[in-house]
């Protein structure tokens, strides 16, 4: 028997009204791209004009640094592929693709590959136009292809990305308390070979630990390494069942705290909170003991770099003086904050400013005129009623 498949009209016209909206927004793409294009000729260095995008936009500094990339990319040395997005035969993403590939070769090159392209776009998904470039680049560019392939090879690492749900992504799916872990033990012994040993990148370094440890047949025990769990002693105590805040990855469950609270090798910092507004008021020096020192509270307060956007864990910021201490700015947990080695450069370039605003809050405010308020996530919710003993603790 033969089945004849019934055309539905009804259908058909839905699905063409969302192409065409699917043009229309790949067409505004275009005209977004000249306006950032024309923003990071004028918005002042690289830094400054990609930090401005990820505030404005509210993306982090790698989104932000491919918006702005693949918009001077397409404007300046991409005019095939420009026109390909202005048609809305490509999005920005599929545009994206060919300046990823073509990003280290010369404007000429550049210019080879894009008109080849040109015919190469439409009606295709982004991983086939991604072996088009690619092929394209080896076309017109064997010698530098190869060259690059060899450092890129040299440029071997691991890498931490945290995914929904308690999981991390590290070479392999773990408990995400498993792979901060292993993340930061890592770390710390690849920062100490690197100082011994400077023929290898730091990632080199991290690669290399990351397989020995792997390979081993002989290893004993399980290198352990600090991890910063936030946790209200009611969730605790399994009283309450709020999430907990794992620095650097943000809510984990009650229950995967508790799991880790009780491993033997656990250690316990004693925080007090305001019960009023949920922001920190002291942090333990170990185990019940107070009062803590200036930089242990504002690392415990903030638990990751303030910049709106960044993730960076405190263990792995600076505390920076809101105010700069050349201009009298005092050491007080009002006027310090924790900033990751990146975003404490950007306060040096020209027409960034912060104030504070009390208690490492932060008005920023950057080159074009636009301010930022940023504050430290409370501990908990605003309780009306003050609860007996209710201190926060970091196992």
């Amino acid at each position: 028997m033969t089945t004849t498949l019934v055309y539905n009209p009804k259908a058909a016209r839905f699905l063409d009204t969302a192409f065409d909206e699917e043009i229309s927004l790949r067409q505004t793409q275009g005209r977004q791209v000249r306006a950032l294009a024309d923003f990071a000729a004028a918005g002042g260095s690289r830094r400054s004009v990609t930090e401005e995008v990820a505030l404005r936009f509210s993306v982090t500094r790698n989104h932000a640094t491919l918006l702005v990339e693949t918009s001077r990319a397409l404007v300046a040395r991409l005019p095939n592929t420009l026109a390909a997005l202005d048609r809305g035969d490509i999005d920005l993403y599929k545009a994206s693709k060919v300046m990823q590939l073509t990003r280290e070769v010369s404007d000429e090159v550049a210019a080879q590959v894009d008109a080849w392209l040109a015919k190469r776009l439409a009606d295709r998904d982004p991983g086939a136009i991604r072996s088009s470039v690619n092929y394209a680049v080896q076309k017109f560019d064997y010698d530098g292809y190869h060259e690059r392939a060899a450092k890129k090879r040299a440029l071997r690492h691991i890498s931490l990305e945290h995914n929904d749900e308690t999981m991390s992504t590290l070479s392999g799916h773990l408990p995400v308390e498993l792979a901060s872990s292993i993340y930061a033990s890592m770390s710390r012994a690849a920062r100490a070979r690197r100082n011994k040993d400077k023929s290898r990148t730091l990632d080199q370094h991290r690669a290399d630990i990351f397989a020995e440890r792997l390979l081993a047949e002989e290893g004993h025990g399980k290198p352990r390494a600090h991890i910063h769990i936030y946790v209200d002693f009611l969730t605790l105590i399994g009283a309450r069942k709020d999430p907990a805040t794992l620095a650097g990855y943000g809510p984990i469950p009650d229950w995967l705290v508790r799991e880790i609270a009780t491993e033997p090798d656990s250690t316990w910092s004693r925080l007090i909170t305001d019960s009023a507004t949920g922001q920190l008021l002291e942090a333990g020096a170990d185990k019940y003991r107070s009062p803590a020192s200036l930089a242990r509270l504002i690392m415990a307060r903030d638990r990751e770099c303030t910049q709106p956007g960044c993730h960076c864990p405190a263990e792995f910021s600076e505390i920076d003086h809101i105010i700069p201490r050349a201009r009298d700015g005092k050491t007080t947990h009002h006027n310090c904050h924790m900033r990751c080695k990146t975003h404490n450069l950007l306060r040096e370039e020209p027409g960034w400013s912060a104030e504070p605003t009390g208690n490492g809050g932060t008005i920023i405010t950057t080159p074009s005129g636009h301010t930022y308020e940023t504050a430290p996530e409370p501990f908990h919710e605003p309780r009306a009623e003050p609860e007996d003993d209710t201190p926060e603790d970091s196992p």
